[in-house]
């Protein structure tokens, strides 16, 4: 499991890098995806505002971003080639960490439980879940919820 840790100037140590490593390798175990590697990026409002109108033309503040690294993509825009090489190549999740300080406190937990279910939500859709209807919404809380359960206390 390979598992980059990346923050953005300014967001240096907001989170400790083997926690969101622990938070990380926990949803790739559950799920079964233990030979993969993705990336991880602790950034700002205006960074994560600034990607989400670049890549997915949405013009509003967001709190999580995925961008997956698929071998088939049928946009003519975007292809990815993955190397042969036996690791499943995710992609890369980004976290807006003002935005989790903020849904923490709406929610009444820790920054850090909700850079969790951020971080776990974001792992979940690298490996292909949505919440596009009802149905896939509900499986995929519910992984979120397992995956929060499993990490306990250090969340």
């Amino acid at each position: 499991m390979d598992i980059s840790i990346l923050f953005d100037e300014g967001f240096e140590g907001v989170v400790s890098e083997d926690l969101l490593y622990d938070i990380a390798s926990t949803a790739l175990k559950h799920e079964g995806a233990e030979n993969a590697e993705m990336s991880i990026f602790i950034t700002g409002q205006e960074h994560i505002l600034e990607l989400n109108e670049q890549y997915l033309q949405a013009d509003h503040d967001t709190d999580v971003l995925s961008f997956a690294m698929q071998e088939n993509i049928d946009d003519d825009d975007m292809f990815f080639v993955a190397p042969d090489d036996g690791v499943r190549h995710l992609g890369e999740v980004i976290i807006s960490y003002p935005q989790a300080e903020i849904q923490a406190k709406e929610h009444g937990h820790s920054t850090i439980h909700e850079v969790a279910i951020l971080l776990t939500h974001g792992t979940l859709h690298l490996l292909g879940y949505d919440h596009d209807v009802e149905e896939r919404k509900a499986v995929m809380w519910k992984h979120t919820d397992d995956i929060i359960a499993e990490l306990g206390d250090k969340v």
